[in-house]
Order: C-alpha cells, then structure tokens, then sequence
C-alpha cells in the first residue's frame, strides 16, 4: 500500500530519531571511542541494520521513507528501486513494495564469476532508478553504486537512507557534483536532541557528542591513538 498522509518533516525526523534510540541502534562512548571504516575514531555509532528485527518500527519507517520519497522526488519519478549490498537490500526491496515497483540490488562490486554481474534483478536501458541504503556518511559508497546502475544505461539521481550523519561539510558537495539527491530520514543532530530530550545518556557523553558533531575531523585528529 502506497502511504500518501504522514507528518511533516520535523516530526518524521524526531520519530526516527526516537526509534533508533528506542532499539539501541544509537550507541554513544566518549570513553572508548568506536572505530569507523575508514579507521578513524569517533564517539557515535549508528547501527540501521538492527531495524529489520524490529517490525512495528521497521513497518513505520519505510512508510517514512516512501513518503518522503514522494514528497520530495515525486509519484510518478522512477521505474526502479535498487537496494544497495548488503544494508540497502532489504530497505530497497520493502520500498519497492510499497511504491509497486520493480526491485534490483547493486554488488559492491563484480560478481566475480558467472555472468559477473553487478546488478541483481531486471533494470533496463533509460530506467529511472532509486537507490535505497540504510545510511549515509560522506557519501563516497553512494557513488560508486550510482555508477554500476549509470553503466547500464539507467539514469540514477536520487539516493535515499534512513540516516544521514550530516556533519561532515564536504559530503553534499560530493554528492551534488556527481548529480546525486538525497532524502533522509534523520540525522546525528536529530539524535543528539532526541537523546537530550529523553536523558539517555549522561551530560558528559552528551557534551563529548556535542563537540564530535560540531567539529568531527578536529575531535578524530585529537582522539586518534
């Protein structure tokens, strides 16, 4: 079923913000700082896959996200919605359902044997897809899913997560210069109000979070071993 009436904005992102903290997908340390992929330390840590366990909430927030996507992009924009491996995949595929459309997924890279596809399912020449993941950070795996879905002769130009960090200044830039829009549902600013509103974490770790997010590559600089 397509949703067509759900809150605003505002409202949607202090939800997801809510639920995240709710399951435990928010994890803040300001002691032993979590180590990110790209080997840099960081106080935060956001786990979206947790949501797929949790069915009221996983329900609501693809109903979030389908709507924003209308909102946002429009009713009648695309022809397909990509889920990227691994996190996007079940995204992808619930969105689809939702927006009745065709649903592919995107390799990280090269099957590597077979075919060696790239792309999962059926996506045609001049379709004009979505691609679904759980989150978004600067924006660099983004990119490189657009373009395996660009090299089959589909248009991609719209991303959409449940969770976009939004502190680092140069992450819409690269998206904007690769033609890429993005929707998201919430982000660290969301949760950190949430987690103020709520008491979820002491005022130390919450002041440690606070400075992380107003200047992150400063804090990993002072945090690296």
């Amino acid at each position: 079923m397509i949703p067509s009436n759900y809150p605003d904005p505002s409202e949607i992102s202090r939800l997801t913000a809510k639920m995240l903290l709710e399951i435990g997908a928010v994890n803040f340390n300001s002691e032993t700082p979590f180590i990110l992929s790209s080997g840099l330390p960081s106080p935060t840590y956001v786990d979206c896959r947790k949501l797929i366990s949790f069915p009221r909430i996983r329900s609501t927030l693809m109903d979030f996200m389908t709507v924003t996507i209308m909102r946002n992009a429009g009713f009648e924009t695309f022809d397909n919605v990509a889920g990227g491996e691994t996190a996007g995949i079940p995204f992808g595929a619930l969105v689809a359902e939702r927006l009745a459309l065709p649903m592919t997924y995107v390799r990280k890279k090269p099957k590597g044997y077979g075919k060696n596809a790239q792309i999962e399912g059926v996506m045609s020449e001049n379709d004009r897809v979505i691609l679904v993941e759980d989150m978004a950070t600067d924006g660099g795996s983004k990119i490189n899913f657009v373009k395996a879905i660009r090299q089959t002769g589909a248009t991609c130009n719209h991303t959409a997560v449940i969770f976009f960090y939004d502190i680092f200044k140069d992450a819409q830039n690269v998206l904007t210069d690769n033609e890429i829009n993005i929707h998201y549902l919430c982000t660290w600013w969301d949760v950190l109000a949430e987690a103020k509103t709520q008491a979820s974490f002491s005022n130390a770790t919450l002041k440690e979070v606070d400075a992380f997010l107003n200047a992150p590559r400063a804090w990993q600089e002072a945090h690296k071993d």
